[in-house]
C-alpha cells in the first residue's frame, strides 16, 4: 500500500472506532443512573447506605454525567476499537508475526479486564481505610466529580499494572530478555515490584499495595516459565 492508501485505511479505521465510542457513550448517558450507583457501591457497602455525593457546583452535576458517559463510551466501544486496531495493523504483519500477535492481544485484554476486577474487588478496603486514618473527628463529604476521577485513577492503575507480564515475554521474545536472567533478577524483582505498586497505586494504601504487588510477582514467575517454554 502507498503512503496514501495507508492514510485513507487510518482514516476509515479511526472513524468507526469514534462512530463505537460516541453511540457506546449515549449508551452510558442514558444509564447514567445505574453507572453512578455501580460506581458508588463500594462506598454505600462501607456508610452502610449512607453514601450521598454533595456538588460544590452548580455545573459538578453535568461534569460527572459527562465523564460517566465518556468512559462508559470507551469501555463500551474498546471491543470495536481493538478489532479495528487489528484489522489496520494486520497486513502488515507476516505469518509468524500473527501467530503472536493475536495471543498477545488476547492475553493483555484479559489481563486489564482481570486487573480492574481485582481493583474493583479490593476498593471498599482501600476507601475504608483512607475515611479510618483521619481519625473520628473528620467528616467526609465527597463530591461526585472527584469521587469518581479518584475510583477511575484506581481501576486504570490496576488495569495497567496487569499488563506487566505480557510485557515481559513480549521482551523474551523479542530476544531483549531471558528467562535465565529474570530467575537471577529475583530479589531486586521483588523490591522493584513492591516500589512500583507502592508508586502505581493512587490511593497509597497497604490493601492495594499488596493486591497490586503480589499479583505482580506471580506474574514474573509466569514470566519466567513462559519464556523457557518459548525457548524450548
Amino acid at each position: 500500500m502507498t503512503l496514501v492508501e495507508h492514510l485513507s485505511e487510518l482514516r476509515t479505521r479511526l472513524f468507526i472506532s469514534c462512530a463505537a465510542i460516541a453511540i457506546g457513550a449515549v449508551i452510558a448517558f442514558i444509564l447514567y443512573a445505574r453507572i453512578l450507583d455501580f460506581l458508588v457501591h463500594p462506598y454505600c457497602e462501607i456508610k452502610n447506605g449512607n453514601c450521598k455525593l454533595f456538588v460544590q457546583s452548580p455545573l459538578d452535576g453535568i461534569a460527572t454525567r459527562l465523564k460517566i458517559a465518556g468512559y462508559g463510551g470507551l469501555m463500551l466501544a474498546s471491543p470495536v476499537v481493538l478489532w479495528e486496531l487489528w484489522r489496520f495493523i494486520t497486513p502488515g504483519l507476516h505469518k509468524k508475526e500473527k501467530k503472536y500477535a493475536i495471543p498477545f492481544i488476547v492475553a493483555s485484554t484479559g489481563l486489564f479486564f482481570f486487573g480492574v476486577l481485582l481493583g474493583y474487588l479490593t476498593f471498599p478496603k482501600a476507601l475504608e481505610f483512607l475515611i479510618s486514618i483521619g481519625g473520628s473527628q473528620i467528616q467526609e463529604i465527597f463530591s461526585p466529580k472527584e469521587y469518581v476521577s479518584f475510583f477511575l485513577k484506581v481501576m486504570l492503575a490496576f488495569g495497567v499494572s496487569f499488563e506487566f507480564p505480557v510485557v515481559l515475554v513480549f521482551l523474551e521474545v523479542a530476544g531483549a530478555l531471558s528467562s535465565k536472567k529474570l530467575s537471577s533478577w529475583r530479589r531486586p524483582a521483588i523490591v522493584i515490584i513492591i516500589a512500583a505498586a507502592a508508586v502505581i497505586t493512587p490511593s497509597q494504601d497497604p490493601y492495594s499495595l499488596f493486591a497490586m504487588a503480589v499479583p505482580m510477582y506471580v506474574f514474573y514467575e509466569l514470566s519466567i516459565l513462559i519464556g523457557r517454554i518459548l525457548k524450548k
